[in-house]
Order: C-alpha cells, then sequence, then structure tokens
C-alpha cells in the first residue's frame, strides 16, 4: 500500500471566460475569490506582461478546486483579475517564461478537447517518496518543482512554498506533464497556522472524490496505471475500479456505465474527468441553495445531490452529506 499519497489536492476545470465561470461557481454556492494573473516581462527590463493563465481557487477545508483559463502574451486579463508580478532574475527569465508558455500550451490543447475538468493532483506527505516510486516503476514525470501558492488567512492573502511534479504519458510523442485526460500530478504543501475556510452558502467542506471515464475496453488498463501512480490496488467491482485514498476516492468507470453513476451524463470523449464530489454539512443547506438560485440538480441516492455537467462548468458535482 502507497504511504506517499493521502489524499485529494485539488481538482482543475479549465474555461473559456473565466468572468463567466466565477457567475457560475457563486451561482453555486461557492465563496470564489477574484482570479489572479501572473505577469512577466518577455525580455530583461522590459514591462511586466500577462503571460500563461489566469487562475482563482475554491478553498476548502482541506484542498480547493482550481478554476483556471489560458491568457496568451499581451492579452487583457479577465474582468476584476489581479495581477501577480513575478520577480524573477534575468538569467532565469528565459527558463521560467518557457516553462509558463508550455503550461499554456498544454491548456491550450484540453480547452480544445473540451471545456471541463482536466486538472488532478494529488496530497502527499512525502512528495520525494512519491517521486521515487513513480521512477522505480517507470512512470516518466518532471522532477519536483518549488513554487509559491496563495492562502487565505485572518491577515489576508500569503503566498506559502509548495513542492509538486507532474505526471508524464509513457506515449514517447506526447508532451511533457500531458496524460491522455489531462494534467495528473502530486503536490506537498507547507503547513500554515491560520488557513481560514469561506462559509460557502452550499455548505461545502471539502473535495473527496473525482470520476474518471473511460473507454469500456480500457478500464482494466487504466486501473493498472492508476494503481502505478497510487502505488496501491483499486477495489474493482463490475464497471468500476475505486481507489481509497483514506480520505477521498478516485473512481475509473467505463464510459457505458457512466450514466448510471452520474444521471444523464455521458463522457464529452474518453478518457475524460467527468464529475467530482464535494462534502457538505448539511445536505438540506445544499439543496435549499439550489433551488433558491434556480440551479437544477437530482437526488440519484440518499444523501447525495447531483449538479450536471451543464450547470457546472462541465463536469458534474456531487454533494455528498456526511461526518466531515
Amino acid at each position: 500500500m502507497g504511504k506517499d499519497i493521502s489524499g485529494l489536492h485539488h481538482v482543475g476545470l479549465v474555461v473559456a471566460d473565466m468572468t463567466a465561470a466565477v457567475e457560475t461557481c457563486r451561482r453555486l454556492g461557492f465563496v470564489v475569490p477574484p482570479p489572479a494573473c501572473p505577469t512577466l516581462p518577455t525580455t530583461p527590463g522590459a514591462p511586466a506582461r500577462p503571460v500563461g493563465a489566469a487562475n482563482t481557487h475554491i478553498y476548502l477545508r482541506r484542498n480547493f478546486v482550481e478554476i483556471v483559463t489560458v491568457v496568451k502574451d499581451g492579452q487583457p486579463i479577465p474582468a476584476g483579475a489581479r495581477t501577480l508580478p513575478l520577480d524573477v532574475p534575468d538569467d532565469k527569465l528565459p527558463g521560467l517564461l518557457t516553462a509558463v508558455r508550455g503550461a499554456a500550451v498544454n491548456l491550450t490543447a484540453c480547452l480544445d478537447r473540451f471545456p471541463g475538468m482536466h486538472i488532478l493532483i494529488f496530497d502527499s506527505p512525502d512528495i520525494d517518496a512519491a517521486a521515487s516510486r513513480l521512477g522505480a516503476a517507470g512512470v516518466g514525470h518532471g522532477g519536483v518543482h518549488a513554487i509559491q501558492r496563495p492562502v487565505e488567512t485572518a491577515d489576508g492573502t500569503r503566498m506559502v512554498p509548495a513542492r509538486y511534479l507532474e505526471i508524464d504519458s509513457a506515449d514517447p510523442g506526447a508532451p511533457p506533464g500531458r496524460l491522455p485526460e489531462g494534467r495528473i500530478g502530486i503536490a506537498e504543501n507547507t503547513a500554515l497556522d491560520g488557513q481560514q475556510q469561506p462559509a460557502h452558502a452550499n455548505g461545502a467542506v471539502d473535495l473527496v472524490g473525482c470520476v474518471l471515464g473511460v473507454a469500456d475496453d480500457e478500464l482494466p488498463e487504466a486501473a493498472r496505471r492508476y494503481e502505478t501512480y497510487l502505488g496501491r490496488a483499486a477495489d474493482r467491482e463490475g464497471a468500476t475500479a475505486t481507489f481509497d485514498l483514506d480520505d477521498a476516492t478516485v473512481t475509473l468507470v467505463a464510459a457505458s456505465a457512466v450514466p448510471g453513476l452520474l444521471p444523464g451524463e455521458r463522457p464529452p470523449a474518453v478518457p475524460a474527468f467527468v464529475g467530482y464530489t464535494i462534502a457538505v454539512h448539511d445536505i438540506a443547506q445544499t439543496e435549499d441553495h439550489l433551488r433558491a438560485t434556480g440551479v437544477s440538480h437530482t437526488k440519484p441516492r440518499a444523501g447525495e445531490i447531483v449538479v450536471p455537467a451543464s450547470e457546472a462548468l462541465g463536469a458534474a458535482i456531487v454533494f455528498r452529506s456526511g461526518a466531515y
């Protein structure tokens, strides 16, 4: 059993219109901060310009949902977005620009495939151990990178250290950091006292699951692939393969069985992330909010409400009650 993966760090949805996406998420009952966009000079001494991507985070107790859009060099940033000037030495500027633009190319490819969920990052208490395990198993990755991430505290937004890696495809022709279903990686955060969780109107507490739809005949191979990524066996039952990550689950499901798990949903392509699960304090509170804002939803199982992908930026949301 793998000990270097402890849950979900975040999932990410790639959108074409950030302003509309933020409005949608707020209608769903989430607190959504204004998006942010990094700025860099394109050459030493030049004025800083928006580059790469603009994003925002729906912060939860232990993790978050990312909303991201591509910002091409020199384009206006989304309405209401903040700029984050990146201070980098001149000799490091070309490498950082290459990395930022490479990430934007990957996001563009995701968006061209379909708007929706393309990012899944696992949480790790020991990312170096995870990197070593993946390498020993023959899984390619770009190495462990150090970054700064924004965290909301009682004293305002703070930038805190984080480390991450992205898993590469086994296909030698695939771009680095992109698998058939999107961007998959592992992250390790620095502990921070005083981090605040917004009071979401829908009662959201934590990100506790995600669902990946795969071609029916590719389910066994996809399950084997994720067993290698996660260092643990899947619980295989019928058309699903589920990974228990202690406080979250990842479920792989055959495309033909997706409508049975998420009513009315069909993968826009295969493989594709088709939904994610949010734990809530009180499912009645969630339903009251969705009714008040006119968001369509179903109740396929006791203690669950499912908002369809058509109402939620291309990925269904399962709101689930429990002892959280």
